[in-house]
């Protein structure tokens, strides 16, 4: 009977010291005021600025900073590099959740990270994980390297020092560390997250092993009462490897201050509108001064504020610019244009003078059934010139189509010119650039005469020579050559009138 009932009071007095522990590890709980701290805390994105700094904290070594983490010591041999904040902090109690990965190529890695809070900022090529020996604080470890030889790497240790003891690295630290775990932080699928809690003088440390993404997956890794750390501290994070090498990327360092309810005193409030106000007016007193200054040194160089004016384009000039660009991108369609139409009617006097030396001959044809040869007419045109007019016809035709392209193009912007000059309030049109209408009445000169010898060629070839008459067409095989160019010529004239002036 009394071996049950000592099991049943051991059962007991477990259960009521996890309740107690889950009640001191959730702070929140009970009644305490959280409050993020964003100068000591830094993520991604933007973690880094431009120009390579962290805003609120100095790195150094060869840690390096990037806008999604900061790698405190790279995947090479004998490297530190450390992470620290500008300014001490203003609070007693705090709470912080670091998330960061090492990674390496080997099944063992070296040396490892720490997590660091101090009185002074440490070195960043210090002999302790990147950071200097004999601190006065607090230091959490997670060594990936076994030194003694026991088979207890990567392990997660808190050493706390006085500022007078070296580092055992021959022990791993076990000769002085406050307590720890033995867990596997290396090469992990998701980011290893570490969440150290001081309350209270009550330092908790719980450890998310990086196997799932489940962020709240914490578990415990250490609990110590009694801890007595200096007030108004630094925060810090270092790294360093040696003769194995890992990266060590820490992607979130997030603190948050804890306060019981009821005693968080409010930070005195800061005018600073009135500080930007007198700065922005120190500044401008200093540039003036300094103006004053480079005017006396250099009264050849000097020039007036309205001497710079001239160095600057105005809204109007602008617009006068645009336009003229606008005006010249114009011109040069319609150069390119009137080059067009300059070839297509070379192209046609050649059709035209081939008709004309043409007309007259008789194009023989092949015998008939009978035995007689048949010969066309005199005045006759052959298939043959018949398909050149055509193919020329054509050319001529997709020439038109292009030019009414482009012009409609001309027309849309020179629209578009005039009408945001218009609505500008002080320019006005102007006719500056090449003249359109001129242009436009040379193009309709020159295809009248195109007309006008198409025509010509036509009542010449329409003519009787001598005796012999235009007889009707043995085949059907060719036409009238009036019937063919009249229609022809009325066909060239709608389409360029349609054009011209649609």
């Amino acid at each position: 009977m009394l071996p049950t009932f000592c099991k049943f009071l051991a059962i007991f007095c477990i259960l009521a010291w996890q309740t107690h522990a889950t009640g001191n590890l959730s702070p929140g709980a009970v009644g305490v005021h959280r409050r993020f701290e964003y100068k000591y805390s830094f993520k991604p994105p933007y973690l880094a600025q431009k120009d390579g700094t962290v805003p609120f904290w100095e790195y150094g070594g060869n840690a390096i900073a990037s806008s999604e983490s900061v790698r405190v010591a790279p995947s090479l041999r004998s490297q530190k590099g450390a992470i620290w904040t500008k300014s001490q902090t203003n609070f007693d109690w705090w709470d912080v959740e670091i998330v960061f990965r090492v990674t390496g190529r080997g099944r063992i890695g070296a040396d490892g990270l720490a997590f660091w809070y101090t009185t002074e900022k440490g070195d960043y090529n210090g002999p302790v994980f990147g950071s200097s020996d004999r601190w006065n604080g607090l230091a959490i470890i997670f060594d990936s390297f076994d030194n003694d030889n026991k088979h207890n790497n990567p392990y997660i240790s808190a050493v706390l020092n006085d500022g007078t003891k070296l580092y055992d690295h021959a022990n791993d630290g076990t000769t002085q560390l406050l307590s720890g775990c033995l867990r596997d932080f290396r090469n992990k699928p998701f980011p290893t997250r570490a969440r150290i809690e001081y309350y209270n003088n009550v330092l908790t440390v719980l450890i998310h092993n990086g196997m799932t993404n489940n962020n709240d997956d914490y578990e415990l890794c250490l609990r110590a009462d009694g801890v007595n750390l200096p007030k108004n501290g630094y925060f810090g994070i270092s790294a360093a490897t040696g003769g194995l090498a890992d990266d060590h990327d820490v992607f979130h360092f997030l603190t948050t201050s804890l306060h019981a309810a009821g005693q968080l005193q409010e930070p005195p409030k800061v005018d600073n509108q009135e500080k930007l106000t007198q700065e922005y007016k120190e500044y401008q007193d200093k540039l003036e001064k300094q103006k004053q200054e480079y005017k006396k040194e250099h009264p050849d160089e000097h020039k007036d504020e309205e001497d710079w004016e001239e160095f600057y384009e105005s809204e109007n000039q602008r617009e006068l610019r645009q336009i003229w660009q606008g005006q010249s991108q114009i011109a040069d369609h319609l150069r390119e244009l009137s080059r067009k139409v300059d070839e297509i009617i070379g192209r046609q006097e050649t059709t035209l003078s081939l008709v004309s030396r043409n007309a007259g001959q008789a194009v023989p044809q092949p015998p008939a059934a009978g035995g007689v040869q048949q010969q066309l007419p005199v005045g006759a045109v052959s298939r043959s010139d018949v398909d050149l007019l055509l193919t020329n016809q054509n050319v001529l035709l997709a020439s038109i189509r292009e030019i009414r392209q482009l012009v409609g193009d001309i027309n849309m912007r020179t629209d578009n010119i005039q009408t945001n000059q218009k609505h500008a309030p002080t320019a006005q049109i102007q006719s500056t650039g090449y003249d359109v209408q001129t242009l436009i009445a040379e193009m309709r000169d020159g295809m009248n005469q195109v007309k006008q010898g198409i025509t010509h060629v036509g009542q010449r070839l329409g003519a009787p020579q001598g005796a012999a008459q235009v007889a009707n067409c043995p085949t059907g095989n060719c036409v009238g050559v009036t019937l063919f160019l009249s229609v022809t010529v009325v066909q060239l004239l709608l389409v360029f009138i349609y054009n011209i002036f649609k």
